[in-house]
């Protein structure tokens, strides 16, 4: 009616009081990425060492990631990683979030092998970052770059295994006998011979240098009546 006056609710701005909530969803506190970091060197080439472990550290504080454990390893390339296996155990121990590494090589010792430790991580939950392949297998991308690898590591084993076959295919053309050698059954009558002039089958097999396992299963098979 003409001559009243309502009052109009005054709307409270969202600066008045903060929620808790956005769009329905309560606010949740950012996780703390947890990195662990190898580096591996030769036994020739340690002076890369700091420059790995300083450009490790750097991506890690770009990506305000927390440094919780820094593995270093020096050795050739055909010997085993015995301290990425401490950070393999850590990560299944779920201390550490991510595995970063210089470069890909430093890692794996072959690519059937860098897929398998990957497959591992992944299984895990653990992520994992190349720095000099620009590979994160934290991203979408990163993970389609590990099936690309999936594909070279099967193509690695069959060539290894055409180059197996191959081998044994021309060691058999040359004559070569392959298996193991039949060292013991070759001495079969000087055990039995050595056997009757009363030797013990352990000095039977000093003198042959052959086991005694072996002594006593030429021993064991009856002699054949001429």
């Amino acid at each position: 009616m003409r001559g009243e006056h309502r009052e109009m609710p005054v709307k409270q701005g969202s600066s008045s009081r903060k929620s808790g909530k956005v769009f329905g969803q309560g606010l949740k506190a950012a996780k703390t990425i947890r990195a662990g970091l190898y580096a591996r060197v030769s036994t020739q080439d340690q002076q890369t060492l700091p420059m790995q472990n300083r450009a490790m550290r750097e991506y890690a504080a770009r990506r305000s990631w927390t440094v919780a454990m820094q593995v270093k390893e020096v050795g050739s390339g055909a010997t085993q990683r015995q301290r990425r296996e401490e950070l393999m155990l850590a990560a299944r121990r779920r201390e550490i979030d991510v595995v970063v590494v210089w470069r890909l090589d430093r890692w794996g010792r072959s690519v059937t092998d860098l897929l398998a430790t990957l497959q591992e991580l992944e299984h895990l939950g653990v992520g994992f970052v190349s720095l000099t392949e620009a590979l994160d297998l934290t991203t979408p991308a990163g993970r389609a770059m590990a099936g690309l690898l999936a594909v070279f590591a099967s193509f690695e084993r069959e060539i290894l295994g055409e180059r197996v076959r191959a081998g044994l295919a021309h060691a058999r053309l040359n004559g070569k006998r392959l298996g193991r050698p039949a060292t013991a059954a070759m001495h079969t009558d000087k055990v039995r011979k050595l056997n009757r002039s009363g030797l013990s089958k352990s000095e039977i097999a000093r003198r042959l240098n052959i086991g005694r396992t072996s002594v006593r299963r030429i021993l064991a098979v009856p002699t054949r009546k001429k």
